[in-house]
C-alpha cells in the first residue's frame, strides 16, 4: 500500500536530531510522499528548503496565529516561493478564533489575501479553521470556483460542519484525532459521510499523536510513519478496506497537489 501524508511539520524542532531517520521510517512503511506545512513566511522558506533537499513537497503560507505578521513583503515572498517546483499549495491559512493569537480582523484580511494569491497563481489552498466556521465560509465561498482545490486540513468537528465544507467542494484531511475516543466522537461518527473522492489523510506530525498507539511513541511525538495507523482507523470508521482507503486517498492527493507517481 502507498500513502501520502498531506500535512507534516518537519521543520519543527522536535525533528531536529533525527530528521533523516524520520523520513526513512515513513518511506519504509509505504508513505511515498510527504507535504511539509508552511505556517509563516520564515517557516515556509524552511519548509521549501527541506522539501527540496529530501525530495518532498511543501506549502507556503501564513497560519492565522501569525496573521498579524503578514505584510505586502511577506505576500511577495510567499508568491516567489510558490514558483518553486517543490511548493504545491498556498497555506496553511485560514481563521482560528479558538486561541486568537492574531486579531480577528487581521486574520480575515490575511486569509482573503492568501486565497486571492492562490487564485492568481492557480494553486490549491491548505486551510485551517477553528471556532470560526461562519466567517471562514463567508470568505472562502466566493473564491471556490476560481481555486483549483481547497483542502480543509485536520478536520475535527461534526456532521453539519462537514456537510457545509463538502457542499463548497472542499477536500477533507483526517488526522489521528479520529483515534481519540475522548475528543474524536463527532469525527468518528461523521467520517463515513466523506465521499471517497474527497478524503485525504495526514499526521500533522509532531502533533496529534494517535492516542491509541501501543506502545506509546517515545516522548509522545507523532511522525509520518504513523500514517498507516491513522489510515487504518479512518478506513474502519468509513466501513471500507484499508487498502481501498490507501488507494483513493493517495490518488486524491496526487490529483489535488499535482504530484507525479513514484
Amino acid at each position: 500500500m502507498e500513502w501520502i501524508d498531506i500535512g507534516v511539520n518537519l521543520t519543527n524542532k522536535r525533528f531536529r536530531n533525527d530528521l533523516d531517520a524520520v523520513i526513512a521510517r515513513a518511506r519504509a512503511v509505504g508513505v511515498v510522499q510527504q507535504i511539509v506545512t508552511g505556517t509563516s513566511v520564515d517557516a515556509s522558506l524552511k519548509a521549501a528548503g527541506l522539501a527540496k533537499t529530501h525530495g518532498l513537497r511543501s506549502t507556503a503560507g501564513v497560519h492565522p496565529h501569525d496573521a498579524k505578521s503578514l505584510n505586502s513583503q511577506g505576500l511577495q515572498t510567499i508568491a516567489a516561493l510558490a514558483e518553486r517546483p517543490e511548493v504545491v499549495a498556498i497555506g496553511e491559512c485560514g481563521l482560528d478564533y479558538d486561541r486568537d493569537f492574531s486579531p480577528r480582523p487581521k486574520q480575515r484580511e490575511a486569509f482573503a489575501e492568501q486565497l486571492d494569491l492562490a487564485v492568481q497563481l492557480g494553486l490549491p489552498v491548505f486551510l485551517h479553521e477553528r471556532a470560526a466556521h461562519a466567517d471562514f465560509v463567508e470568505i472562502l465561498r466566493p473564491r471556490m470556483a476560481k481555486l483549483p482545490a481547497a483542502i480543509v486540513h485536520c478536520f475535527t468537528t461534526d456532521a453539519p460542519t462537514l456537510a457545509a465544507y463538502l457542499d463548497l467542494g472542499a477536500y477533507i484531511g483526517i488526522t489521528g484525532w479520529i483515534c481519540d475516543d475522548r475528543r474524536g466522537g463527532d469525527l468518528q461518527a461523521c467520517v463515513k459521510d466523506i465521499p471517497l473522492d474527497r478524503v485525504l489523510v495526514e499526521t500533522d506530525a509532531p502533533y496529534l499523536t494517535p492516542r491509541d498507539m501501543r506502545p506509546k511513541p517515545k516522548g509522545g511525538r507523532n511522525e509520518p510513519a504513523f500514517l498507516p495507523h491513522v489510515g487504518a482507523e479512518v478506513a474502519r470508521r468509513m466501513g471500507i478496506d484499508v487498502a481501498q482507503l490507501a488507494a483513493v486517498s493517495t490518488a486524491n492527493a496526487r490529483t489535488v497537489f499535482g504530484l507525479s507517481v513514484g
